[in-house]
């Protein structure tokens, strides 16, 4: 292969993995993460719809659904369990280059380890390479490529899936590097969904088009290894900058995926640092006068709705979430956001105090929040998502979350199963009941 990028992913995603400990335990953290948001996420309409497509076609019962018992082929399988993981938007981000890596790689890994029959702990370390693949994809098409409107989730995540699936069959360098050049023929989705069913779905096609290629690849098909880097390749089509240097900056040794966000908060990721700000502050209903918030100026377009009358846009709201959080309501919580908290007059009083400012010193994963109490004190912290988080700390506060959506006792055996082993087929049954 002549393209060093491609070349250098290529040797990277079939390489013997020197993860640290916090990669391995980030990753099965995400994976339960993921399983949780996926069962929670079962019902959602755009879920229903494209599993019921899936199910109408049948077909070869290789991989498991979230939202059904009935298996179908691999490739279908990614598609429906990337949809519904991601149909609530409650899954992890990486602000790297703003996209949302398990719900690309995760559906595909586990779809073709189950259709492999692989240990999970295969599939988990397959799907960190993957993970981490799209990440530093995602670092070389650099922020043009997203404000051009395309969605890294869909685009770089797919690279990622075809890395995840082309690991679990066995593929070698020279044959990965052909299914990352095919992946630059099949990777799309745009930010012109977002707010529809069709911001799910593109994490659905990423994942599903991972499993295609990987599994044409391997099936003898071959493709142009320069279709990411070459003159008429995905960078060159698709506004990328050419970031070669900071995408494979310490590749194989520092692992970009340790910085991953788990959401752990039921809204836009914009809001959670503000949140977690509040976390440390005395915000009793009773006792506030004011809030000041300050963020990067990129939320006010995004999270800035100032009296939404839904649940939906209370997701976007700094002034609602804040007023929620200060009445009593867990913004943790799938049910605490709808029109009945928007109609609440203890959160709509509160919401009238707070004041939103851009500012333009913070970065775009950090926030801060002053409190102005009627005793005339007045306190204020900052969060950065980006900061380290201790370990036990992480690791409880995603247990908790999953405990919260899918039940103590499902939670507590999906993380026996990630920490001491099992098959990918004993994994995935825990997707339905």
């Amino acid at each position: 292969m002549s393209s060093s990028l491609t070349s250098t992913l290529a040797d990277f995603a079939t390489a013997p993995v020197a993860a640290t400990l916090d990669a391995r335990l980030i990753t099965c953290l995400s994976a339960l993460d993921w399983l949780a948001v996926g069962r929670a996420g079962a019902d959602e309409t755009v879920s229903r719809i494209v599993r019921d497509l899936a199910l109408g076609e049948s077909g070869a019962g290789q991989a498991q659904l979230f939202g059904s018992d009935v298996a179908v082929p691999a490739r279908a399988a990614a598609l429906v369990n990337g949809t519904t993981s991601h149909a609530l938007d409650y899954d992890d981000t990486h602000f790297a280059h703003i996209g949302h890596p398990s719900v690309a790689v995760f559906p595909a890994a586990l779809a073709v380890g189950e259709a492999r029959e692989t240990p999970l702990v295969d599939v988990l370390e397959a799907a960190l390479v993957g993970m981490e693949l799209s990440i530093r994809i995602g670092l070389w098409l650099g922020r043009g490529h997203y404000q051009a409107g395309f969605h890294q989730t869909a685009t770089s995540g797919a690279f990622g899936a075809a890395a995840a699936a082309g690991r679990i069959l066995g593929l070698d360098a020279t044959a990965m590097g052909h299914a990352l050049g095919l992946t630059a023929t099949r990777a799309a989705g745009l930010k012109a969904q977002f707010g529809t069913m069709g911001k799910p779905y593109n994490a659905g096609l990423a994942a599903s088009a991972g499993v295609e290629v990987a599994r044409l690849i391997d099936g003898g098909l071959t493709a142009n290894p320069d279709a990411i880097e070459g003159a008429f390749g995905f960078g060159a089509t698709h506004h990328g900058e050419n970031a070669t240097d900071p995408a494979l900056d310490g590749l194989g040794e520092t692992w970009l995926f340790e910085q991953v966000s788990h959401k752990f908060h039921a809204c836009c990721h914009g809001l959670h640092a503000a949140l977690e700000a509040a976390r440390t502050l005395d915000i009793a209903a009773p006792e506030i006068a004011e809030i000041v918030v300050r963020t990067h100026p990129r939320w006010m377009s995004v999270c800035n709705q100032p009296a939404p009358e839904t649940g939906l846009g209370a997701k976007f709201s700094y002034a609602t979430v804040l007023a929620m959080r200060a009445v009593g309501y867990d913004t943790a919580k799938l049910n605490s956001y709808d029109d009945a908290v928007c109609a609440d007059p203890r959160v709509q009083d509160i919401r009238n105090r707070v004041l939103v400012q851009a500012d333009a010193t913070l970065t775009e994963t950090q926030a801060a929040v002053t409190v102005l109490r009627r005793d005339g004190v007045r306190r204020e912290a900052a969060h950065d998502l980006l900061a380290p988080m201790r370990r036990a700390e992480r690791e409880d506060r995603v247990r908790a979350k999953a405990a919260s959506l899918i039940g103590p006792d499902l939670a507590a055996r999906a993380w026996e199963m990630l920490r001491q082993g099992g098959s990918a087929m004993g994994f995935a049954a825990l997707m339905h009941d």
